[in-house]
């Protein structure tokens, strides 16, 4: 059983190699919500992510003979890179099973210090079989990356630097992958202040531990499929789900479309490169799906190790959204100085074109004719609107997309 001292104990390993992350207000989502909403900012811990706190507390724990044998994981990729950081500061040897599809940046992240990487199966799940089965083989230490006291102890060290600043914090908003975060904040939190708040935050195609949760049981997935890949478990583990029972209060579900809402709104306005499983928490609270008025809140930015070309595409998404970028399919006449008028059309609506493409081969064109697709810098709903009624003025066919 995990207790407070445990926790402590863990935060003593940390202090002066792991960070203690900043904990911010976040003044748009306070005024706009009616309450006090922080941000705790552990995308900017050293490997990008909170889960070199409970994998350097295990390491830390670890004598010089099990440490010689080398360690072993399974990892979406954060808890790769914490225990890859942990296993060169204490200088054992480390080997990461990781999902194949897993983000590039993760992976160089793990490679960056010093540990081998087998990218295998389909998701975190099938990387543990393969992981579990080469560590019995060849005698080294499995280290978990959630169902695991001494892990779920490091990660609870985030209740106490949140707690220690804020001590009447009355409302903490958690991601869950395999429960390990939540397990370890609940219990520090709990035993702290037992009237605290605390809600996990799933994505809506990795709910097997919100589905436990509302049976008390466990239930596992059929299959995982979201943008925040850092939660992506299809199986839940008892052990994690009979923590988060007793400590939990309750449990949302966020889709992928919030969540890059997140990501772009925590990009935008609070500077912060925030990945999928980072952003669920935010993204809870943007879309309310629970009642924080008047609350003192603390949405928990679990990581910040995405995808350089998710996060594009996360941001060309965002703008087509919020009416700054336009996309359309304009039918021309195929003849010299054709596009030379559309352009004008652009011009007098003091609109800038990014981007563009000419096809005159499509089979749904009729002879004589071409295809534009173009994309617009627009300035709001407005601007798009005088757009559209321009091209209609001057005659011209167009969809936009």
């Amino acid at each position: 059983m995990i207790t407070l001292n445990d926790i402590k104990e863990a935060k003593k390993r940390l202090a002066g190699t792991v960070l203690t992350t900043p904990l911010v207000k976040a003044p748009i989502l306070s005024n706009d919500l009616n309450a006090q909403i922080y941000l705790k900012e552990d995308n900017l811990q050293l490997t990008g992510s909170f889960k070199i706190r409970g994998a350097f507390n295990t390491v830390a724990m670890m004598d010089d003979k099990r440490r010689k044998n080398g360690v072993v994981a399974a990892s979406a990729g954060n808890h790769a890179q914490g225990l890859a950081f942990a296993a060169k500061h204490f200088d054992c040897e480390a080997t990461i099973f990781m999902p194949e599809a897993t983000p590039l940046t993760k992976v160089s992240g793990v490679k960056s210090y010093g540990a081998n990487v087998v990218l295998v199966g389909e998701n975190f799940d099938e990387a543990y079989a393969n992981a579990t089965k080469f560590a019995l083989d060849n005698n080294k230490e499995f280290i978990h990356p959630f169902a695991d006291d001494t892990v779920i102890a490091g990660q609870g060290t985030i209740a106490l630097e949140i707690l220690e600043k804020i001590e009447d914090m009355e409302h903490i908003i958690v991601p869950i992958g395999g429960g390990g975060l939540i397990s370890g904040i609940a219990i520090a939190a709990k035993a702290i202040n037992p009237n605290i708040k605390i809600t996990g935050v799933v994505a809506t195609g990795a709910r097997g531990m919100k589905d436990s949760f509302e049976a008390r049981m466990p239930i596992d997935s059929a299959s995982v499929k979201t943008i925040a890949d850092g939660i992506a478990v299809r199986d839940v583990t008892p052990k994690l789900l009979d923590i988060i029972l007793e400590y939990v209060d309750q449990i949302v579900e966020v889709t992928d479309n919030e969540t890059a809402n997140a990501i772009l709104f925590l990009l935008e306005k609070h500077k912060l490169v925030v990945e999928g499983a980072g952003a669920v928490a935010t993204a809870a609270i943007m879309h309310k799906k629970f009642e924080i008025e008047n609350e003192k809140v603390c949405a928990i930015v679990s990581g910040g190790n995405i995808d350089v070309t998710m996060l594009s595409l996360i941001i060309d998404k965002g703008l087509v959204k919020s009416f700054r970028k336009m996309n359309l399919i304009v039918t021309l006449m195929d003849k010299p100085g054709a596009l030379m008028h559309l352009t004008d059309v652009f011009t007098q609506c003091s609109t800038n074109i990014v981007q563009i493409d000419y096809d005159r081969n499509s089979v749904k064109l009729e002879f004589g004719e071409a295809h534009v697709t173009i994309a617009l810098e627009t300035k709001g709903e407005e601007h798009q609107k005088l757009i559209r009624e321009n091209l209609k003025q001057n005659g011209y066919r167009f969809k936009q997309i």
